[in-house]
């Protein structure tokens, strides 16, 4: 069968409006009245888990803990097959509504952030349920670089260099009940901090969550830090979720709260507009929103009218490492 594959000059209209395209779901949570004005890889994930890049300069008020974690850490050696979206772009070109509706508002009002100290809550269907301080939830654990492709459900995508450990790792130790089918994650919920909280906007605070077998891929990860160095508080700091075969709003910043639970967790986009951002939300270009297509992608740093396109991967082209989480599913039906 002969397959077609479109040049950037075969764009369709719908992947070109009056609005760019990683604008719509910001128009739409305008429309909507939501927002008022005010592990084990194999050979393919190890090369593509590494590579030598420069680090940035942290000049961050860390705490001492996470110095010396960021300092230990196991460094990169192998080398990506794509070329690294750079952190300025990585770091001002952000989704965080916390903060602000554009790209660029959670770098401009996300510097104040408090950041130490720091908890999460873990409580749900598990044995050692507590408040864990962040040097807590770090301290067994040996950060590794890891580089991913990030695709957002707005059609752009970077190539990140994410600092931090298996996801799985941190489940393992607060041992999940038998009954226990799923994870959730909670945002921090402080207007004081994040003023994006202050309108009547999204059903604050931010919740996300995985099937349980999904947190305990290989590929999960919290990170911590970012092209060798902590994460920007408009990154998600201290801690965020990265989940690379799924679209980035799966991969939850600023986490407060992990519960194990039974029933699948009412995640924040799946509840507001269900026929748009399913629970899964795997990175599929046979399922397009109905508002653009997920075809293709524009990699980023690249603007509108100089975009540097390229077709989408199933699965973000994770595809051999996770297919078989979803085998017998109808990924078009629970998308």
């Amino acid at each position: 069968m002969l397959i077609r594959h479109r040049t950037p000059m075969d764009l369709l209209s719908s992947e070109i409006t009056s609005k760019t395209v990683y604008q719509q779901r910001r128009e739409f949570l305008k429309a909507a009245g939501l927002y008022g004005a005010a592990a084990f890889f194999s050979p393919h994930v190890q090369a593509a888990a590494a590579t030598a890049y420069e680090p940035v300069p942290d000049r961050s008020a860390m705490p001492r803990f996470l110095k010396e974690k960021l300092a230990a850490r196991r460094v990169a050696t192998r080398p990506f097959p794509e070329e690294l979206t750079p952190y300025d772009a990585v770091s001002t070109y952000n989704n965080f509504y916390e903060f602000g509706l554009e790209k660029d508002d959670p770098a401009q009002n996300a510097g104040n952030m408090r950041l130490d100290p720091w908890s999460v809550r873990v409580d749900g269907l598990c044995e050692k349920p507590g408040l864990y301080t962040l040097e807590d939830i770090l301290r067994p654990h040996t950060l590794e670089d890891r580089i991913y492709r990030l695709r957002c459900v707005e059609a752009w995508s970077m190539v990140v260099p994410w600092l931090g450990f298996p996801l799985a790792d941190l489940v393992r130790r607060f041992q999940p009940g038998s009954n226990a089918r799923y994870v959730e994650f909670t945002t921090l919920h402080d207007s004081a901090q994040m003023p994006g909280q202050r309108s009547s906007g999204l059903p604050w605070p931010y919740v996300e969550g995985l099937r349980l077998d999904e947190a305990m891929h290989p590929l999960a990860m919290l990170a911590v830090g970012v092209y060798g160095r902590s994460l920007p508080p408009q990154n998600g700091a201290p801690l965020r979720l990265v989940i690379p075969w799924k679209y980035g709003f799966k991969s939850i910043k600023s986490i407060v709260r992990i519960r194990f639970t039974e029933t699948l967790p009412g995640t924040t986009w799946a509840r507001i507009a269900p026929s748009e951002y399913g629970f899964y939300a795997n990175v599929n270009p046979a399922v397009d929103h109905p508002r653009w297509t997920q075809k293709r992608e524009r990699r980023l740093p690249g603007g509108l009218f100089t975009p540097n396109w390229r077709e989408t991967q199933m699965f973000n082209g994770y595809a051999r490492e996770v297919a078989s989480l979803y085998r017998g599913m109808d990924l078009k039906r629970h998308f």
